[in-house]
């Protein structure tokens, strides 16, 4: 479990690292805040699409297998990232990057879920929930101290070293058999959808993380907007809100049993979310960090709780499922990461911030739905 712990970590920070460097890069190659928004979301385009195939890959073929391959050529382009010149060069290989991501979270959720015991499934969740929030941070604040001590170009090449160290950790971990052979396709698509729990709870991560990642892309630039002449190291030490996410993920399971359900906390931790918003519209930086600290809890206490309960409630074909799990996830991140910047730049902050507060407040909608679903499915 170690060996998977830390090379969640380092697929977070490396999904990340480009975040608190967006007005650095924006400034260096002369390009939009918007444009300069495009490494993230980029990045997620793939994240959006190329889990359902290796989900359906899962079925047939070793998670360890996928996960080693994956995590080499992710180290191999981290290097490339700190050569790289034109800043169409860095979109090429962010790209690339988007395509290799999906396939370590899906091999990650996937081998986590064949080697835990059902009733130790939430408790292991939250444990790897908890290395993705700290992935998240770690590959922020690193990247920020890295570029105002070193170069921001420093933070792609230690993730790289970083990444083969994993590589190495990860051979001489055990490989789990694939039990048996699952329909491919959109068959499995249709079968894993078909369940109306299951594609309610997509719906709900998909809003969630599309509010949420709007956020973290475009925090750095509200920042500068409060406080100009803010650098990339402090930039970073703002998300340190993640470590509130670490707290709630890792509590997941007491708390479930504090509220009396884990749809009771899915609903809590959403309301939590749109009160975080709120708070962010205040127009000072105190308001903009302390909000921080309330939406990484409920926004990673509501994902704890989302793929715990997923993987407790279906049985078969894992693979498919986490990964369209993650499909949907990252879409949020496809549209959160860019599309909101355009109200940004239109109607400020205000707009931009009212705009997610709707979107939160859909997903509350659905955890509720959720609730009555899995209500009606205990009822004799």
């Amino acid at each position: 479990m170690p060996a998977i712990l830390f090379t969640t970590i380092l697929t977070l920070s490396a999904l990340y690292v480009p975040q608190p460097l967006l007005p650095v890069l924006s400034a260096e190659f002369g390009v939009s805040r918007e444009t300069a928004a495009l490494l993230t979301t980029v990045a997620f385009i793939p994240l959006s699409l190329a889990p359902l195939v290796y989900g359906v890959l899962l079925e047939t073929i070793s998670a360890r297998r996928m996960l080693r391959t994956a995590v080499l050529l992710l180290a191999i382009s981290e290097g490339l990232m700190f050569v790289a010149g034109p800043f169409s060069v860095l979109m090429a290989l962010r790209l690339v990057q988007g395509l290799l991501i999906p396939a370590m979270l899906t091999s990650l959720m996937t081998y986590t879920s064949q080697t835990t015991a059902k009733s130790d499934m939430a408790r292991a969740m939250s444990w790897y929930i908890a290395a993705t929030i700290l992935g998240g941070f770690a590959g922020r604040a690193m990247s920020g101290l890295i570029a105002n001590l070193l170069h921001w170009r420093f933070s792609f090449l230690l993730l790289g070293i970083g990444l083969l160290v994993a590589w190495f950790w990860l051979g001489k971990v055990k490989d789990v058999a694939v039990v048996k052979l699952s329909p491919a396709g959109l068959k499995l698509v249709g079968k894993v959808l078909s369940d109306p729990m299951v594609r309610t709870a997509y719906a709900m991560v998909f809003c969630f993380f599309l509010a949420f990642a709007a956020i973290m892309n475009y925090l750095p630039f509200r920042l500068a907007e409060l406080s100009p002449g803010v650098d990339e190291f402090r930039i970073g030490l703002a998300y340190s809100g993640y470590l509130m996410g670490i707290v709630a993920s890792l509590n997941a399971v007491r708390i479930h049993k504090f509220c009396g359900g884990a749809e009771r906390v899915m609903i809590g931790g959403l309301g939590l979310f749109a009160l975080a918003l709120m708070v962010m519209t205040i127009p000072a930086v105190p308001a903009l960090v302390g909000g921080m600290f309330l939406l990484c809890g409920a926004s990673f206490l509501t994902h704890a709780t989302a793929t715990g309960c997923l993987n407790r409630y279906v049985t078969q074909n894992k693979g498919a499922v986490n990964g369209l799990y993650v499909s949907f996830y990252y879409g949020g991140g496809v549209v959160g990461s860019w599309l909101p910047g355009y109200l940004y730049r239109s109607f400020g902050w205000s707009g931009f911030m009212l705009a997610l507060i709707l979107v939160v407040l859909t997903a509350l909608s659905l955890s509720l739905y959720l609730s009555r679903l899995v209500q009606r499915s205990l009822l004799p």
